[in-house]
């Protein structure tokens, strides 16, 4: 963890560590976001589309020739402008094959040309299409796709169909504003990100939307009602804060599994560190219980 962790800091700090930097990651262009061919030796990748959007299936080739029982929803990080890489493909296909279950993975508009209510509108779309299959969905996302996983299942707190049955958020990005005062103090150990460098990007995916509006930052939202939830988190993670407070405001009675990976950096359990294997066994572990 300590090497990977000096290797960020020299190749990626830089990109969050002031606002013009921040500008900077907003105005770069987007590259590819189809599985790269790695993957499609790997698993079985199938299409489809929704709401003019490309939403890529990924099935183990140990499971059966057709649709799984229930479905995998996983949404990408990359602060909501950046696409989609191979190492969140590398979780996806893990988890497809660890779990049996199909992986969706909806590529969502980007900021700057995008925004935050469509991204959420694609999922919670995606998700009652999958329910209309007769398929319960669970939801999995890292950093701000975790964030974004965590609104759409609170989309559906009230839905008597319970259509998400369980959540897994990897160091998610829960409130826009980052402005929790416990946050400047785990900055300085963040190899990787900075608020400087996210606030532009911040305001940029939420166009005309208050930052703490509970459609973009899923703090604010509702924390009752929700499906099991999984927190996997480091301790050199400038979105440790949040998760904390995610941890001690979820209602009573929500099952919630909670971690904290001492020393590890953002998104730990994506990265090439021994960490890592553990952290994507709990996930995996986390959704066959949920989908049972």
């Amino acid at each position: 963890m300590k090497g990977v962790a000096a290797f960020v800091r020299v190749a990626y700090k830089r990109r969050f560590a002031t606002e013009a930097a921040g500008r900077a990651v907003l105005a770069k262009k987007k590259g590819p976001s189809a599985p790269p061919p790695g993957i499609r030796k790997r698993c079985v990748v199938a299409h489809r589309t929704v709401n003019n959007h490309d939403v890529y299936v990924v099935r183990s080739r140990r499971a059966a020739t057709g649709p799984s029982e229930h479905a995998v929803i996983y949404l990408h990080g990359g602060a909501y402008t950046s696409e989609i890489v191979r190492e969140h493909w590398a979780l996806v296909a893990h988890l497809a094959e660890q779990t049996g279950h199909d992986v969706h993975v909806p590529i969502y508009g980007l900021a700057p040309q995008h925004h935050a209510l469509e991204a959420l509108n694609l999922v919670t779309t995606l998700i009652k299409d999958l329910t209309r299959e007769g398929r319960h969905c669970y939801l999995a996302g890292d950093s701000a796709g975790g964030g974004l996983a965590l609104l759409a299942a609170q989309a559906f707190a009230d839905d008597p169909q319970r259509p998400v049955a369980g959540l897994t958020t990897i160091a998610p990005w829960l409130d826009l504003t980052m402005s929790n005062p416990d946050i400047p103090a785990v900055e300085r150990t963040d190899p990787w990100l900075t608020r400087a460098g996210l606030h532009p990007i911040a305001a940029s995916w939420a166009g005309d939307v208050p930052l703490t509006d509970p459609r973009l930052s899923p703090l604010y939202g509702r924390l009752d009602d929700l499906p099991p939830i999984q927190v996997l988190v480091g301790t050199r993670d400038i979105t440790l804060p949040d998760c904390r407070a995610l941890r001690d405001r979820v209602a009573p009675g929500t099952p919630l599994t909670y971690h904290e990976e001492p020393e590890a950096i953002h998104v730990y359990p994506l990265l090439p560190v021994p960490e890592a294997k553990a952290g994507r066994e709990a996930i995996a572990e986390h959704i066959r219980k949920a989908l049972r």
